[in-house]
């Protein structure tokens, strides 16, 4: 077994209804989660405060000052939490601006080498980045970063960049909000574990409630509570280290073929997962049904209480089926390296209502992220392969063949095989040949 550890999380939940007192005091606590987060994300989620956000004190320091958290009566440990929390949701959204503009910088035609050169470094360096955007001079860099810098600034129209930056920035930036006040989360000094249940802080000085759970498992770390009111209910999210296993028997290398209605299938034929797509048209009815009735009665403000309560059971009967396939095909295959395309970005609607439906309930991304995770905690690799063109491709002779009805038929060599099966070994192929994404 490997000492190396990874990150998971684990739930518990309330073993009985969360009194409606007790429940207001966390819903009071969210609520004033959601106004410091909010304030926040105004104050320093535009580009003026870029600056700031790292390493973040100079922000800690001005809400400090703010006033907001004597306002609100809110403790500090939650006060904090909602500033870092927030923080952290402002550097993602810069993350993803950047990477946006990047990706402009590579598609646009009009650039010269040296100019693209010149922006992805711009965009590297927070401080040269930050002056652009607020119109003003870069703070002086390390002498090497320096003399690269300028060393590049020679050769391109700086201003002319500066000014494309400028206007990429302001269309795809977005000063973040939110509505939801549905949790917050918690530091080590705001609860502890006792008598089968969690002791939990609430506004009112030296007073916390209290909320048995169905387990006696204790942590000490930072968590996340999420509130359901109107069925008393709260669910706790625990970050956990996790030991990484390594498995001797593991020496397989697989490829396999992602499918709506069967889950997984290997280069070897070996199918897993093959009730999804019944499970999935079936949510995908219901909720096509449910919300043709709820734009019907639109204006007479129908309740969804029912509604909520039944699609999360239809979503937690098709994640524990998901999980539940994707163990057994790791303790079947027992794969060292797994080769997988990158699955497509959801496309527009067609003209087929139930279609749209059932595309739109596919949990492709909910099964990548758990195979992910899992191949992490048993040390298999993970390999995304070039997947053009991959499903119309022999994987005897490489020539192009026909698909009908799920069959792959070849019309040069005459191979004949399930269709995602061929898919399964073209991705193999292309794995070991190294024509992969990684």
């Amino acid at each position: 077994m490997s000492s190396e550890k990874i990150y998971k999380t684990v739930h518990q939940y309330n073993k009985e209804a969360v009194q409606e007192d007790d429940m207001k005091k966390l819903m009071e606590i969210a609520a004033d989660y959601r106004t410091v987060k909010n304030y926040v994300y105004f104050r320093f989620g535009g580009i003026g405060s870029l600056s700031d956000i790292y390493p973040g004190y100079t922000v800690q320091n001005v809400m400090t000052k703010s006033g907001l958290r004597a306002e609100l009566e809110m403790p500090s440990v939650y006060f904090n939490l909602a500033v870092f929390d927030a923080l952290g949701d402002i550097r993602c959204q810069w993350t993803r601006t950047k990477n946006k503009v990047l990706e402009l910088i590579g598609r646009n035609k009009g650039f010269s080498a040296e100019e693209k050169h010149y922006l992805r470094f711009v965009l590297k360096v927070n401080n040269v980045f930050s002056a652009i955007l607020n119109g003003k001079r870069a703070k002086e860099l390390p002498e090497e970063m320096q003399q690269v810098y300028d060393k590049l600034t020679a050769q391109v129209n700086a201003e002319k960049l500066h000014r494309y930056l400028c206007r990429q920035v302001r269309k795809y930036h977005v000063r973040q909000y939110t509505n939801c006040e549905d949790g917050f989360s918690l530091s080590a000094k705001s609860y502890r574990y006792a008598d089968h249940g969690i002791y939990v802080s609430v506004k009112e000085k030296r007073k916390r409630i209290f909320i048995s759970l169905t387990d006696s498992n204790q942590y000490k770390c930072q968590i996340y509570m999420k509130l359901f009111p109107q069925k008393g209910d709260i669910e706790i999210g625990i970050p956990v280290n996790v030991t990484v296993k390594k498995h001797p028997d593991y020496i397989n290398q697989v490829g396999v073929s992602v499918g709506y209605h069967t889950m997984l299938v290997t280069d070897s034929g070996h199918c897993f997962g093959e009730e999804l797509g019944r499970y999935q048209t079936e949510y995908a009815e219901w909720m096509r049904i449910q919300t043709g009735i709820y734009n019907k009665n639109r204006e007479t403000n129908p309740g969804r209480r029912k509604y909520h309560s039944q699609k999360r059971r239809y979503q937690e009967r098709l994640h524990s089926y998901i999980n539940h396939e994707l163990n057994r095909f790791l303790q079947t295959e027992k794969p060292q390296t797994i080769y997988v395309v990158r699955l497509p970005k959801p496309g527009t609607g067609g003209v087929n209502k139930k279609i749209n439906y059932s595309v739109t309930m596919w949990q492709r991304g909910y099964i990548r992220k758990r195979l992910e995770q899992k191949c992490r905690e048993h040390s298999v690799n993970l390999v995304e392969v070039l997947g053009k063109n991959i499903g119309g491709e022999c994987s005897v002779c490489g020539a192009a063949g026909t698909r009908k009805d799920g069959q792959f038929v070849c019309s040069i060599c005459g191979y004949a095989e399930e269709e995602k099966c061929n898919t399964a070994r073209n991705v193999l192929k292309r794995g070991l040949a190294g024509k992969t994404l990684n």
